[in-house]
């Protein structure tokens, strides 16, 4: 994960990326962006119908089941851990501003005016709430809305299909994960658009940075040293087939190029990681859980456990 941008590399603006929404889909996303390097913030604060729920049980992982303040717990940690900021306000409504990152409007990105807090500016916004778009509405108007009818009545609501099914929008710089048809329905399913729509931001950021195909799109995983090709440990060798994928018409100059080409190589390297340092990072994993869990339960365990060890010296 490289070290996020600073203000003035973002033309002023005062975050990368701004999701509204704190739940599934946009802890999700923000996960992506910020592990990245995108500096990242999510606000959360309105109607979630995942809280409305008694108990999730369909949340792959959790073969009990798992209950709602402890998932939310979950994933704001893990939001957190990623390099988010999570602010827990009410996003009112999305605005666009200039280049330079100025509140006068303009088409450079957004400005991002919460319930309580101060204002914030952003290059890229992903709206994650399931219930209501009303507050994206000063940015594209009425196109973002349909109407339906309901018991003689009619109501307005978000279009579902307004953005693409990667989450990209007729506005640029503006990602939907949700409301969408696809990920409306399950917790689990809110949390892969999440992951999705995340996923294209960074493809997008890496393209206007002079990614070309096939380096633009990024692959967030970690493997182990030994599944390393000898052949692609060799620095120069990626070197090579870096310079041999670039276009003819890359507009970038060579010092551009070569900072962008190593910047990958890193990354690529950063992926592999030695068998202490997976046992390393799966005992840290474990006992992070642990801080999650109810301590009496943990504490039951422990005793049973205990027991259990003295049944066996018998």
């Amino acid at each position: 994960m490289s070290t996020p941008a600073s203000r003035s590399e973002r033309n002023g603006f005062d975050y990368d990326v701004v999701v509204v929404g704190g739940g599934p889909a946009g802890c999700s996303a923000g996960v992506f962006t910020a592990r990245y390097g995108l500096d990242t913030a999510i606000f959360d604060r309105g109607r979630s119908s995942l809280q409305r729920c008694a108990h999730l049980e369909n949340y792959l992982g959790f073969p009990a089941g798992i209950d709602i303040e402890t998932l939310y717990g979950l994933l704001h940690d893990h939001a957190e851990e990623a390099g988010c900021a999570v602010a827990p306000d009410l996003v009112e409504s999305v605005t666009r501003v200039d280049g330079d990152g100025d509140r006068d409007g303009g088409d450079g990105g957004f400005l991002v005016e919460p319930q309580e807090g101060e204002a914030v500016t952003a290059a890229r916004v992903v709206a994650a709430t399931r219930y209501d778009g009303e507050y994206l509405r000063p940015l594209d108007g009425d196109e973002m809305f349909e109407s339906s009818e309901h018991d003689g009545e009619e109501y307005e609501q978000f279009d579902r299909s307004y953005p693409d099914a990667d989450g990209t929008t007729p506005v640029e710089g503006l990602y939907v994960a949700s409301p969408s048809a696809e990920a409306d329905r399950q917790a689990i399913v809110a949390a892969g658009r999440g992951a999705r729509v995340g996923l294209t931001l960074v493809d997008d950021v890496r393209r206007e940075r002079g990614y070309f195909d096939p380096f633009d799109t990024h692959h967030d995983w970690v493997r182990k040293e030994a599944e390393l090709n000898p052949e692609w440990a060799d620095r120069d060798r990626w070197r090579e087939y870096a310079d041999g994928q670039r276009p003819e018409d890359h507009d970038l100059d060579d010092e551009r190029w070569a900072a962008l080409r190593e910047e990958q190589i890193d990354r690529r390297f950063a992926a592999y990681i030695s068998d202490e340092e997976v046992e390393r990072r799966r005992r840290r994993a474990q006992k992070r859980l642990l801080t999650h869990l109810d301590d009496d339960a943990v504490l039951e365990r422990a005793r049973e456990i205990a027991s259990e060890g003295e049944g066996d010296r018998e």
